[in-house]
């Protein structure tokens, strides 16, 4: 009955083995405990600027891909597309989670607050590496939190790039969700007081839960979900001065273009840039159905939706 929230599906995170890189060499940074995992693609024979992709939510790798059918592999033509471009990235995987497995020793034992350590760590290591004077920050999805949280305290930073980024709290998008399958009306009030009592800082007992909504509210997840929930986009996005791009698709069915244009909202100096046919996992599907739309999910042969990279390689290069 929940099967259409898949943003905020990020209960547990189900550590696997570490798939092999398509392309680049590998980079690590300093985690907790170990070292945080990633993949740089890097044009030869030219400085050019340098991005790090921050992925979305749940156990999603340096690809874009995760063990619940996610296999988009969206990150990996995301970083393919901007190397055609003239672009370096960096595209990661999470603390505890595939090649940063040994970061540390639980990954859903994890806040906000953690994955803005995470940024800082691999802002410097790769400013180490290339000899970039500031990287960029490319968050997708709940990244693009990450990515507004992180600006409001890491150094060295060129700007933000916030693709499929939400612009009200998580807690509200996540209400949004799922309301929009009639399916979860009988779940909705037990799902708003869950929300909101995460939204406030408190625990939801979950024994006084229907059972399909247990995988939202997980007690594993829910310091996780109290520090993602606290935070306002629009807020953070309004205390940034850098540079924004804000980048939405108009077929996305997990974030709306009312979103992007609260962040552009409440920072008038970010440049936006709506995508015409483009889902949340960043591929055309011009279709318009639905069923297109979520089997683009599976679908790693599609490819990267046309203007995409440009358009952020455009903006980054300026």
């Amino acid at each position: 009955m929940i099967r259409t929230v898949i943003m905020l599906i990020c209960a547990a995170a189900l550590p696997v083995g570490a798939e092999p890189p398509a392309a680049g060499v590998p980079i690590e940074a300093s985690g907790p405990k170990g070292p945080l995992a990633g993949t740089l693609l890097r044009t030869p024979g030219t400085q050019g600027p340098v991005a790090l992709i921050i992925p979305g939510s749940g156990p999603t790798d340096r690809d874009g891909n995760n063990p619940f059918g996610l296999r988009a592999a969206s990150y990996r033509l995301l970083a393919e597309g901007l190397f055609h471009q003239g672009v370096n990235t960096v595209r990661i995987d999470k603390r505890g989670m595939f090649g940063s497995a040994a970061a540390v020793d639980d990954p859903n034992a994890v806040i906000i607050a953690d994955y803005v350590a995470d940024a800082d760590a691999w802002v410097q290591a790769i400013r180490a590496t290339t000899g970039a004077p500031c990287v960029w920050l490319i968050g997708h999805s709940e990244g693009g939190l990450v990515a507004l949280a992180a600006a409001q305290e890491v150094k060295n930073l060129c700007g933000l790039v916030l693709v499929s980024a939400a612009g009200r709290p998580l807690g509200d998008v996540l209400k949004s969700q799922l309301r929009a399958n009639p399916a979860n009306a009988p779940l909705i009030g037990a799902a708003d007081a869950a929300i909101d009592r995460l939204a406030s800082g408190q625990k939801v007992d979950v024994s006084a839960l229907p059972p399909p909504l247990l995988p939202l509210f997980n007690p594993v997840v829910q310091d996780f979900l109290i520090s993602e929930f606290a935070l306002d986009p629009a807020k953070l996005a309004a205390g940034v001065r850098l540079p924004i791009l804000i980048v939405q698709g108009d077929s996305d069915l997990q974030v709306a273009v009312e979103d992007a244009e609260k962040l552009k909202a409440a920072n008038p100096l970010a440049v936006l840039k709506i995508l015409p046919n483009v889902n949340h996992v960043l591929k055309d599907v011009a279709s318009g159905n639905p069923a297109d739309n979520l089997a683009a999910y599976a679908n790693a042969d599609l490819p990267l939706a046309k203007g995409l990279a440009a358009t952020i390689a455009t903006f980054v290069r300026n």
